[in-house]
């Protein structure tokens, strides 16, 4: 709160914040959690929604949310992990912008507060633009661990999320349509479970034809993930991105700070931009939001 409200805005909580109660891995039930954001939707007050936390339940609720509502009142959402599922959902259902960005609590309130004074000062600016300016970004802010796995350069509109998360948004009804995928540059990130299951995944996306139709991909810092690089001759990221893709030509930038490492550069699901992989560069070429 005190790092949105320091940025201007003010912020309400929703009631599902403070009921202080859960249901299994949740707050409450999917049909809770959906009248909630639903209200939020409808509230001509409320300019931006920011999830607390990613979790594991919008799978249960992605046939409940007021589609209607958000494309006669569009407002950003925010955040990664299980929210990759909303931002690509709506993505497919309205062509709206999805806001992967950083969630309130692990983000704004956890890795914003481990970063150099500095590096807020940057995270506040870009979060600002981004929300409050129908101006482009332009070149995000790069860092020694961004990395070329495959030279080369292209433009296209920016799709993805939580690897995982992308492909069960595939396996639904709400689907983004293949023909969305021609010339995108797919962006992804990974925490958690096996270096294998991140090849199987992509073997996934190979399959459903996904990776035929990208011009780039931009691969976000991998978290926790067993089996990288391990003592075994396991193999490292690149290896298993670059065997999945085969001859697939195509520029990948590789350890990009998005996703469950933190802090986010916000990555927003559906402007246009320019990757140059050889010259570590990544640009947001349009505006996320536009004046109101």
């Amino acid at each position: 709160m005190a790092v949105l409200e320091g940025m201007g805005f003010r912020v309400r909580l929703a009631p599902l914040l403070r009921a202080e109660r859960h249901h299994w891995w949740s707050a409450a039930r999917p049909t809770e959690i959906a009248d909630e954001l639903n209200a939020l939707l409808r509230d001509p007050e409320v300019r931006a929604i920011i999830a607390h936390d990613g979790g594991q339940t919008a799978l249960g609720y992605l046939d409940l949310i007021d589609v209607e509502a958000i494309t006669a009142d569009p407002k950003p959402i925010l955040g990664y992990s299980d929210i990759s599922l909303l931002h690509l959902v709506l993505h497919s259902l309205t062509g709206l912008v999805g806001f992967h960005a950083d969630l309130a609590t692990p983000g704004l309130g956890g890795a914003w507060q481990a970063a150099s004074p500095e590096r807020r000062a940057e995270l506040e600016r870009l979060y600002s633009t981004l929300l409050t300016r129908a101006e482009p970004i332009g070149a995000l802010p790069t860092s020694p661990s961004w990395e070329c796995w495959r030279p080369g350069r292209t433009e296209g509109r920016l799709i993805g999320g939580v690897l995982n998360r992308i492909m069960r948004a595939q396996a639904t009804r709400y689907a983004l349509p293949l023909e969305r995928f021609d010339g995108a540059v797919l962006f992804w990130e990974e925490m958690g479970g096996q270096a294998s299951w991140v090849w199987s995944d992509l073997q996934v996306l190979r399959h459903c034809g996904i990776l035929d139709r990208i011009s780039g991909m931009v691969v976000g810092v991998p978290h926790r993930i067993d089996g990288l690089e391990a003592p075994d001759a396991s193999p490292s990221l690149p290896e298993i991105v670059l065997d999945v893709l085969g001859d697939r030509d195509i520029p990948v930038l590789g350890n990009v700070e998005f996703g469950h490492a933190g802090p986010n550069l916000p990555m927003p699901v559906g402007i246009r931009v320019g990757l140059d992989a050889q010259q570590r560069t990544l640009s947001l070429l349009e505006p996320a939001v536009r004046p109101v």
